[in-house]
Order: structure tokens, then sequence, then C-alpha cells
């Protein structure tokens, strides 16, 4: 871990985050993710061995337990702070719910009365309401939203202009979804070739909700093989959106 830290920073990381959540068995079953959880001895030498390797800040984030017999996040989360984490990011989830049930807030707010690091909540951060409630109810630093974001990057920013300005953005139309679809489909590709097209095809067809035709479009968007053949598809349906809208429908 110190290893791939220090190869992270030589190619311009800002920070080492690291996932010691992931519920997923071929993590947990190989020591990973989660499973650290379960030895927190060893999650602590990590920690303090990649921050001895690093400049930049070391960063953890896990959840609040194994399973609701296994809630140990009070203990493990001061173990980190101790070993040199410079923040936490918990969600508020055993590793036994995976992303089932609501996220037990009130545990991110124990844990944030016994740090002096920055705590970041996560778990069900949906909507702006859903980040400012939180921020509110467990008085964490910040909040992370992830499968928020399927489809919806926007709610960062959405969150972001709320906490700023007290007022909400106004929300994407279709089309701008569907644009950014695009440029997903587009960044995928050039990062990862024809691995990224098919990882583009999930996250193309959770832009296409909530406008005439998304369940047809849905549907062809699963299947692209191409970046042309992507872009075409949604042009299309941008093409029609927009003379619906000129129609005033």
């Amino acid at each position: 871990m110190a290893e791939a830290a220090e190869m992270a920073v030589k190619e311009g990381a800002d920070t080492v985050d690291i996932n010691m959540g992931c519920p997923v068995n071929k993590i947990t079953k190989n020591g990973g993710g989660s499973s650290l959880l379960r030895q927190p001895e060893l999650a602590g030498e990590i920690v303090s061995k990649v921050v001895k390797a690093v400049p930049v800040p070391v960063t953890v984030k896990t959840r609040i337990g194994w399973s609701n017999k296994e809630i140990n996040i009070l203990e493990f989360a001061k173990r980190m702070e101790d070993a040199g984490a410079q923040m936490l990011t918990l969600h508020g989830r055993t590793r036994a719910q995976g992303y089932n049930g609501p996220a037990k807030w009130e545990w991110i707010t124990k844990v944030k009365e016994i740090l002096s690091i920055p705590v970041i909540a996560n778990g069900d951060i949906f909507s702006v309401d859903a980040a400012i409630r939180c921020l509110e109810e467990t008085g964490a630093d910040g909040v992370m939203c992830s499968r928020g974001t399927l489809g919806y990057p926007f709610l960062v920013g959405e969150i972001d202009y709320f906490l700023k300005n007290g007022a909400e953005k106004v929300a994407p139309t279709a089309v701008e979804k569907l644009e950014c679809a695009k440029e997903h489909l587009q960044a995928l590709w050039e990062y990862k070739g024809d691995r990224g097209i098919r990882q583009a095809r999930k996250h193309m067809t959770w832009y296409a909700k909530g406008f005439p035709g998304a369940g047809e479009l849905r549907g062809q968007l699963a299947k692209v093989e191409t970046v042309e053949q992507g872009c075409d598809l949604i042009d299309k349906v941008i093409e029609n959106l927009v003379v619906l809208h000129s129609n005033g429908k």
C-alpha cells in the first residue's frame, strides 16, 4: 500500500484515499474493503505506513461495522485518526447491509463527536434536501454522494450551489442530461477504449429517464458498440425533444 501510494503521488495525486468500505465479496474475501473493519490493527498499520510514505494527506473511507452485531466504528475511527488519517468518510451502513435499508446517520454523529479530523457523511444522499438534512443531523463537515450521482452527476454541483447560496440551482433539462451522457461516453472511450464503451452502456441508460422515448433509448444504449453509434442515438432523441419543446409539448 505504501509503495502504491508513492506511485500515485508521483503521477500527481493530491491525496491518497484508502477504501475500507467496499462490501463486495470478491474484495472482502481477499482481506480488502470493509473486511478491514474486522482487522483494526492491520487497518491502522496500513494507514500509518502510507502516511509515512507520502507527503500528501491520507484519508480513509469506511462503514460503521461488519454487521449489526459488529458495529465497531467508534474504536475503529479513533484508530484511523491516531494512525495519521487526516479525514474520515463514513458510510452509515454495515457491510452486511450492502446498500439495503436506511443509512444509520446516528453513527456518523457519534463519530463526529469523538474525532478532531474532518468527518464526511455518506449514505442515502440522493438530493439536495437529503444532503442538508444529513449535515444538520450529523454535524458532519461535508457529504459524499455516490449512487445519487449515477446518471445525475449534476447533484454534486446542486448541493455545492445550495450550500454557498442558500438557493436551489435550476435543474438540468433532458437535453442537457443527454449532452452530458455523450460526454461521459466519449471520456470513457478515451480513457479505456472498447472496455470503456462497455462500461458506458449502463451509465448512459441511467441518464435516459423522464422524457418521451426514454425507455426505447435505454434499450438501444445498452447495446452500443461504438462512440459514434451512441452519440447518433442520443442526438436523434435530442432533436425530437427540441421539436417537442418548440411545439410547446
